[in-house]
């Protein structure tokens, strides 16, 4: 009898629902004023917030909430890199698709989206630049490698004429953006797991400077130059800065980069691909 009472009270006391809490909590916050707060912080804010609760997971969806987190031409880059398929999207899937690694040109361009400061980056392959001389074996080979995004790079021998340029049209976000060669002097392999390189073609970069130069269809110009001296590893030469006013129109933008002094040769350079950043991310890898 006493263990039949027992249970009973227990099942009757379970049954009853749970006591409120004292407090409402962030639970408690309606999905509507969970946007209102989303709207102003970063992306990688909201996805943080948006692991809290139910609440905050909703609202990550608002389309006010990504869409003051887009380029304000996004249309126009939506409809050059995604196509018609993003019309249907919503603005979190467009803004999580404009991040990715989009390739264009049979994959010799990627563009994709800086999640901090909004602005475009673009990668070039250097399959896709005009390089003097590149077709003779004598002086430039084509190497496959894993430290490229491209997986392979043009590799120079030796050479009197340096000579490489090449150009973009692309609708780049209103901005200030950077251009650089991405570049290394010998070669890299790998033996039983290590990274090795190999300085046997390197010279005459120390001689005379390279001068690198970038055009717009603006009328802007760039130029800078210098000494190559860092072997071994990679590095990013800046050409210069230039500026994007226009909200929903393609500049032009062509670039070199040329030692042309013929009284030595020049060898033991690899080519990787030319970058176009906005400069919040130079600055904020320098933070780093």
């Amino acid at each position: 009898m006493g263990l039949n009472i027992s249970v009973f009270f227990r099942l009757h006391i379970g049954s009853q629902p749970s006591p409120p809490p004292p407090f409402p909590g962030l639970g408690d916050l309606p999905e509507s004023c969970a946007a209102d707060v989303l709207k102003y912080l970063s992306p990688v804010e909201i996805c943080k917030l948006a692991k809290m609760n139910r609440a905050f997971r909703g609202a990550s969806w608002a389309d006010f909430v990504w869409e003051s987190k887009l380029p304000s031409n996004y249309r126009v880059l939506v409809q050059r890199l995604i196509g018609d398929v993003g019309l249907t999207m919503s603005k979190r899937e467009i803004y999580t698709r404009l991040c990715q690694q989009n390739r264009l040109d049979g994959g010799n361009k990627n563009v994709w989206l800086d999640k901090y400061s909004g602005g475009l980056c673009l990668s070039i392959s250097s399959m896709d630049l005009r390089i003097t001389g590149i077709d003779d074996r004598r002086y430039w080979n084509r190497i496959s490698t894993e430290e490229s995004r491209f997986h392979n790079v043009a590799y120079l021998q030796q050479i009197w004429w340096f000579e490489v340029g090449g150009e973009v049209e692309f609708p780049f976000p209103p901005g200030t953006y950077s251009l650089y060669f991405r570049l290394q002097l010998g070669r890299t392999s790998k033996r039983f797991g290590r990274r090795i390189y190999n300085l046997e073609h390197v010279h005459g970069w120390n001689i005379k400077p390279v001068q690198f130069q970038l055009w717009t269809s603006d009328g802007q110009h760039a130029k800078t130059q210098c000494y190559l001296d860092e072997a071994g590893k990679w590095t990013l030469h800046h050409a210069g800065n230039f500026n994007v006013n226009a909200r929903n129109e393609s500049i032009r933008i062509k670039f070199s980069m040329t030692q042309i002094d013929c009284t030595h040769t020049k060898g033991g350079l690899c080519l990787d691909s030319v970058l176009i950043y906005p400069v919040e991310y130079e600055q904020r890898s320098k933070r780093r």
